[in-house]
């Protein structure tokens, strides 16, 4: 294929390549120029006969100085495209067209998860498996957990044991994980150090609150910034609606038009108002049935159910058929049904293929099967399997009553008994908090280690990737128990 080459004069050429990665060649990128004008870039080029390089050219380039790059404010055309599509139309698809990278520092463990719950995103965070909770922020803040005046002085006192707790276990179980795996000849000093240090990082994990302060780092779309923003604002954590207003605030400075419904009463505030209509309704539902009444029940360990499957080996292999066909799908699964069980599975293990590592992902015909799980397990376990994009996840509200186990190598290390104390110190204060009418703050008293009740729906290509990445040696503990208990409910 000869593609065609467009031609530009010297000053169309000093204009465009502060903002095209090349002027010649038909892939390019986008550079210098605000998330807003790429967007509405994108949002033209749909209608636009030319090609983009052209289009900047004439209706985008007096935005901004020819030859310089934007100073980060919106182009004027820009803004009124979106004006007119996204606000005017109602153009959603439009907010899809251009993304921001945000952090989100000091955010408790009960935030990370609302931040998290978007689907259409991409998010890291700061690990409790790699970073030590054993000394505080800074000079005079005290230890890394969130903080509210309306919680009073016991809470920040209870908080202070768990840490004084983390703090003063840590060293004696590195020195119990030094003894208990000595060094192999091959492995180098510092490497071996690093991986006492995450055993013990793991072991003390359940101890810390969900009130611990972690970083979060998100790259998403307007349009994902958007519904985060709903979400937090309609939120009853006074924690959410200060990050929606920090994160709103910033926005305005990156690409104000992709969140200009947010704070609009007629827009944004008919959302909220809806959210949180939807979830006083799920409240009193619950109430009325008799569901809001938790029942005091405690596992030794995960505790997985496979509550319903869909789809068979019928549908599987058809559906991986289905792209090489020129059949109806019916007429695809007619055909397997009536392969001998030795052909079906040679047919099976080919189809998927000779997979060299977990990431070589087979075929979306592995979607033709779904299973829903109901799960219980400590909440620092939780928060790893939510990081899912693939699945739907639902979950249920930290408490005590699903209670928290300790780690058998705790006892062997001498410090199970500590742990426990703040275990119970954790309970202790989530119930004052509960007693003062501050149900939905108490959460952020708990420890990690106790459980929550959540349920994990997804199809069989996803399963396969959550198992494999989360069964593996080098991972904690207590994931691994929830995905190798997945693993043989499938099986079952």
């Amino acid at each position: 294929m000869d593609y065609p080459a467009e031609s530009f004069t010297e000053s169309e050429r000093d204009a465009l390549r502060p903002h095209f990665t090349n002027l010649d060649r038909p892939v390019f990128g986008l550079v210098g120029l605000p998330e807003t004008v790429k967007g509405a870039l994108f949002a033209r080029y749909s209608r636009y006969q030319g090609t983009l390089r052209r289009l900047y050219l004439d209706e985008f380039a007096d935005a901004g100085r020819a030859g310089e790059a934007f100073d980060g404010e919106e182009g004027e055309r820009a803004r009124k495209l979106y004006e007119r599509i996204f606000l005017g139309y109602g153009d959603d698809s439009v907010a899809q067209l251009g993304g921001a990278h945000i952090a989100c520092e000091w955010v408790s463990n009960v935030m990370t998860k609302l931040l998290q719950r978007g689907r259409l995103a991409a998010y890291l965070e700061q690990s409790t498996r790699y970073i030590p909770y054993d000394t505080p922020i800074a000079e005079g803040l005290g230890y890394r957990y969130w903080r509210h005046p309306s919680l009073g002085p016991e809470y920040e006192a209870a908080l202070d044991f768990l840490f004084d707790a983390y703090s003063e276990s840590l060293p004696r179980v590195e020195a119990w994980a030094a003894e208990r795996f000595p060094r192999p000849d091959d492995e180098p000093e510092a490497a071996h150090r690093r991986a006492l240090r995450a055993k013990a990082f793991d072991l003390l994990r359940g101890l810390l609150p969900a009130a611990s302060l972690s970083h979060v780092g998100i790259f998403a779309s307007g349009q994902a910034y958007e519904q985060l923003l709903l979400r937090l604002y309609a939120s009853p954590l006074p924690e959410a609606r200060d990050y929606a207003d920090m994160i709103l605030a910033e926005l305005k400075a990156m690409m104000p038009s992709f969140v200009a419904r947010v704070d609009r009463p007629e827009r944004g505030g008919e959302w909220i108002s809806y959210l949180r209509e939807r979830s006083d309704a799920a409240e009193r539902w619950t109430q009325r049935l008799g569901l809001d009444r938790a029942r005091r029940d405690e596992p030794t360990g995960p505790v997985v159910r496979l509550l319903s499957a869909e789809g068979d080996e019928d549908a599987l292999l058809a559906a991986l058929l289905f792209e090489a066909a020129g059949t109806s799908e019916e007429e695809a699964r007619s055909a397997v049904r009536a392969l001998p069980p030795d052909e079906r599975a040679a047919m099976l293990a080919e189809l998927v293929g000779e997979r060299g590592n977990r990431r070589h992902r087979p075929g979306r015909g592995l979607e033709a099967l779904r299973y829903r799980f109901e799960v219980v397990s400590d909440y620092g376990a939780f928060r790893d399997l939510q990081r899912h994009r693939m699945l739907t996840i639902q979950w249920q509200t930290l408490g005590p009553d699903l209670g928290a186990g300790v780690p058998e190598e705790l006892e062997d290390a001498g410090v199970a008994d500590r742990y426990r104390e703040g275990l119970e110190r954790s309970r202790a204060e989530h119930a004052r908090l509960v007693e003062a009418g501050l149900p939905e703050l108490a959460p952020y008293a708990l420890c990690l280690g106790y459980r929550i009740r959540y349920v994990l729906d997804l199809n069989a290509r996803e399963a396969m990737h959550l198992i494999e990445l989360r069964s593996g040696r080098e991972g904690h503990p207590a994931y691994r128990a929830v995905a190798h208990a997945l693993h043989a409910e499938i099986a079952r």
